[in-house]
């Protein structure tokens, strides 16, 4: 199965009717993707109300990837109000049990900083961080480049794939080593994760100029670049059972668009989303009736 997503949902104007509030936005979002990408679980560990509602507010089938908690990730230092990181890990397992109950959670995203460099210290780390996430999914994000250097590249894939991470594969701005290369490469037979982040590379690179986190994700992909990632995804499917594709350029409100554009591109319509009001357009349009692709 391929499902197409994007980051959050609530930062994708074109989906929504004006006026719409953000407690519904949610519901409105899961009509158009089959999962979605939870940031806010990035910044805080969120209260179980609030997870519940989440997958009270979607339909059966749809699937989280959320997202860890940046101190578990070491973006930011410090426990916070935790008295050590095994309890800030354990807080946050409990926190995905509503997700895991209601087998809506496709993945935690470990993503990791650029300053979290290859080398012994941050493997070990990486083994103890699997250990206390359980049973869980967890898909592995890099942001520096030694990882993939020719010297690291076998370890790091052979490392995930004993280790039972899914790989996160980036399409990203190659801009030196704070980022990564595209690795086509599935480390797990079940799940993949590839996350459009964009190509804007002055962005990528903190202009001085400016809020840079305005500018970071702001591109949109080409119907060439589209296209190219059509072969990629054929050869993907191959090599894991369920591929998650999610789109983060969302600084310009391109996310959403270009999330539609490749599932056309890819044949798929997905059969199980939230109900909702087809507008004039869409009416005319003619949807089969199964959520698969000319890949699956």
């Amino acid at each position: 199965m391929i499902y197409i997503g994007l980051t959050g949902w609530g930062d994708h104007d074109s989906l929504y009717p004006s006026g719409t509030s953000s407690n519904d936005k949610l519901t409105i979002y899961a009509g158009h993707f089959p999962v979605v990408e939870v940031d806010s679980t990035f910044y805080s560990i969120q209260p179980e109300k609030n997870v519940r509602k989440w997958v009270n507010e979607t339909p059966q089938n749809f699937q989280f990837i959320v997202k860890a908690y940046k101190g578990m990730t070491g973006h930011e230092t410090g426990l916070g109000s935790f008295e050590s990181r095994s309890e800030m890990f354990a807080a946050f397992y409990k926190m995905i049990q509503p997700f895991q109950e209601a087998n809506k959670l496709a993945m935690v995203l470990f993503q990791f900083p650029p300053w979290f460099h290859c080398k012994r210290e941050n493997v070990d780390f990486l083994r103890w961080c699997k250990e206390q996430m359980k049973d869980a999914p967890c898909a592995l994000e890099f942001r520096h480049r030694s990882w993939f250097l020719p010297t690291y590249y076998e370890k790091t894939l052979q490392f995930m794939e004993k280790e039972g991470w899914i790989h996160t594969i980036c399409d990203e701005p190659q801009a030196g080593e704070n980022s990564v290369p595209t690795v086509l490469y599935c480390t797990n037979r079940e799940k993949t994760l590839v996350r459009f982040h964009g190509r804007n590379v002055h962005g990528w690179l903190r202009p001085k100029e400016g809020n840079w986190r305005e500018v970071r994700y702001l591109y949109r992909y080409n119907e060439q670049e589209l296209d190219e990632w059509k072969g990629h995804i054929k050869m993907l499917k191959k090599q894991t059972k369920d591929l998650y594709l999610i789109f983060n350029n969302n600084s310009g409100g391109d996310a959403a668009d270009n999330g539609k554009e490749l599932m056309k591109k890819l044949g798929i319509t997905y059969h199980d989303l939230a109900p909702r009001q087809l507008d004039l357009f869409e009416c005319f349009e003619k949807y089969p009736t199964e959520g698969e692709s000319d890949f699956d």
